[in-house]
């Protein structure tokens, strides 16, 4: 079976870097195409640095990297250096990256990317705000009915808000770019938090990286022995969500997930329910069906996804 063409595009984050790597790992089932950067999760300047340690760490530094959109489209950035730390990745020893950035800018080479590629032959796996991919449909229109399909970690129904009452993270960084998106009449596939959190890091699973016995997991392990600490005291869960990973497994083995096709709709404007996704779940509206909004997970299968693959680095 010819590889799936892929474009990564992410603002890393750790449950990013296990996106990453587990794309890296699966050559014979995905081409990454490129390596996208945004702000997000910390400042532009800081995600294509540890995108391209990520990339170091898979030994693949031929992956081409891209610094992306250092704002959102019309609004002040936030991060979020609470949940990663100050460097996105805290927890594991990082270093300098030799691997260069590419000069040309990411919207561009998403944009040229879309355009040489034949058309609908290229996934867009989102796995922070929607910048990127915002400003790409913005400036060339044409791109829309070229891609594939999105598949996005972002939005929440059921678990409504981690980062205010009523907004998941990813979408609310960026609302009018998500906005964009949901509006572009692209295919899209929704990894909301009603299923990540579903995906826990339990002790037994952070040991399972670990036993892996290769750098990748023990950097694996000992970057989600940091990154759960904010969720089990936020939630009292036995274990940190593994957001991203999702986007990577769902192309892998989209038996894992179940959801429904529905329409969801991004709140631009309250400043109560900014970047709330408006899931229409119960089909109570006629508006049309936009995403296939995931909401269950297969999490035991999943994890031995991540951890069969993830050894093979």
């Amino acid at each position: 079976m010819t590889p799936r063409k892929i474009i990564i595009d992410t603002d890393p984050g750790q449950d990013d870097a296990v996106a990453i790597l587990l794309a890296l790992a699966c050559p014979d089932a995905l081409d990454v195409l490129g390596v996208t950067c945004v702000a997000g999760n910390v400042p532009l300047e800081r995600t294509h640095i540890n995108a391209r340690i990520i990339c170091e760490l898979a030994q693949r530094p031929d992956t081409r990297v891209f610094a992306g959109q250092d704002a959102p489209l019309s609004r002040d950035l936030v991060t979020a250096e609470n949940v990663h730390g100050q460097s996105g990745l805290d927890g594991p020893e990082l270093w300098t990256p030799q691997m260069p950035v590419q000069e040309q800018h990411a919207v561009d080479f998403i944009i040229d990317t879309l355009r040489s590629e034949p058309a609908r032959t290229v996934t867009l796996c989102t796995l922070g705000p929607l910048t990127n991919i915002g400003a790409a449909l913005r400036k060339a229109p044409d791109i829309a009915e070229r891609i594939q399909e999105i598949v996005m970690m972002g939005g929440a129904y059921f678990e409504v808000g981690n980062i205010t009452p009523a907004a998941e993270f990813n979408i609310y960084v960026d609302p009018q770019a998500a906005e964009i998106v949901f509006k572009a009449g692209i295919p899209i596939v929704m990894m909301p938090l009603d299923v990540t959190h579903k995906a826990l890091t339990l002790k037994t699973r952070r040991q399972a990286f670990r036993d892996i016995g290769n750098n990748v997991g023990q950097f694996t392990a000992d970057m989600l022995d940091f990154f759960e600490r904010f969720d089990v005291e936020k939630y009292g869960a036995d274990g940190g969500p593994l957001h991203d990973p999702c986007v990577i497994a769902y192309l892998l083995k989209p038996e894992l997930f179940s959801g429904r096709f529905i329409n969801v709709e991004i709140e631009t404007t309250s400043a109560l329910t900014l970047g709330m996704t408006v899931a229409d779940w119960w089909r109570v509206t006629d508006r049309p069906a936009n995403a296939m909004f995931m909401r269950d997970i297969d999490d035991a299968g999943f994890y031995d996804l991540l951890t069969t693959r993830l050894a093979t680095l």
